[in-house]
């Protein structure tokens, strides 16, 4: 997954109540691809990726809804409409 992927994984999993951490594979490049490890520290963290899914299934069966996905990165259009002045 990429790190767009792995923040909505991260969502999820925390809304879901499941465990994990979603970082880098390698944490020089978080470019490439992302995982989910039991803990952040990356000299001795675990790959739990597998078992984030399994979890995930699980919570999916049991007919738990799905967290919105975040918004999009980028500029926000809207208005601001000023108070009527007395």
């Amino acid at each position: 997954m990429n790190a767009e992927e792995a923040r909505y994984v991260d969502a999820v999993l925390r809304h879901m109540g499941l465990p994990g951490v979603v970082a880098p594979e390698d944490p020089e490049n978080p470019g490439g691809p992302w995982r989910v490890y039991d803990h952040a520290d990356p000299d001795t963290r675990n790959d739990t990726t597998a078992d984030a899914l399994v979890g995930l299934a699980q919570a999916f069966r049991s007919g738990r809804p799905l967290p919105p996905l975040p918004p999009e990165p980028g500029p926000t259009r809207g208005f601001v409409i000023p108070p009527k002045s007395d």
